[in-house]
């Protein structure tokens, strides 16, 4: 049995995850930016959406900032993958979360193991996947694919 892959269909993919990873990292530095000034921290250092060898602390504002930026970027971006990906948010999500695990372990020279920093990140996907969904949901359950399930 051979893999048939339409190779338009792929180009669209492989450009929404393109888009999605974009508008991700984008959204990333706008929120880490406002973060940053509302907190009325001094210095915001390009590697901070990378950083997670830093210490959990409610007191210290820098990992408060982290933590804050991570999960409302996780958020926004779910319900900006809404208008390009329609309905299939959850799949992006993982995939462009998969792809920040990646560019993060790459940047920072290790494979992240912080417990706190797996646990921001998953919270932060589940954000974006419910928050995501339950908006095209609304926007587009007039045609909203559902999975047949009489094969099962």
């Amino acid at each position: 049995m051979a893999l048939k892959i339409n190779l338009p269909e792929t180009k669209i993919v492989l450009l929404n995850l393109l888009i999605c990873v974009v508008v991700f990292y984008t959204v990333y530095y706008v929120v880490l930016s406002i973060c940053f000034t509302a907190f009325r921290l001094e210095m915001l250092d390009g590697l901070a959406p990378f950083d997670f060898k830093i210490k959990p602390s409610w007191i210290n504002p820098n990992y408060i900032v982290l933590l804050v930026s991570l999960e409302i970027t996780y958020f926004i971006c779910g319900l900006l993958f809404v208008l390009i990906v329609e309905e299939w948010v959850w799949d992006y999500a993982i995939t462009v979360s998969a792809i920040h695990i990646i560019i993060t372990a790459a940047v920072m020279s290790e494979f992240p193991l912080m417990l706190h920093w797996w646990m921001a990140l998953g919270s932060g996907l589940i954000l974006m996947i419910c928050g995501g969904q339950v908006l095209a949901y609304c926007l587009f359950k007039d045609n909203f694919i559902y999975p047949v399930l009489d094969d099962f």
